[in-house]
C-alpha cells in the first residue's frame, strides 16, 4: 500500500496519517533511532494483538463445535 492510498482511506487528522506526513529532514540522527525503537515497539505491540485476536477466534470456534 502506497501513502497516496493510506492518505485516502483516513482523515486528514488521524494519528497515522499525521505520523507519515512528519518531515524526518528536522530530526537528528539520535531522534531518528528513537522514532525507529518506539515504531519497533509498536509493531510489536500490534502483532502481540493480532496473535491474541487469532488466538481468541480459534478458542471460540473450538468452543462451538462441541
Amino acid at each position: 500500500m502506497d501513502l497516496d492510498e493510506l492518505f485516502a482511506k483516513k482523515g486528514p487528522g488521524d494519528p497515522l496519517v499525521a505520523l507519515l506526513a512528519q518531515d524526518l529532514d528536522r530530526l537528528s540522527l539520535e531522534e531518528l533511532e528513537e522514532r525507529i525503537a518506539a515504531l519497533e515497539a509498536e509493531v510489536g505491540r500490534c502483532r502481540a494483538r493480532i496473535s491474541s485476536a487469532v488466538n481468541h477466534r480459534a478458542t471460540a470456534e473450538n468452543l462451538f463445535r462441541r
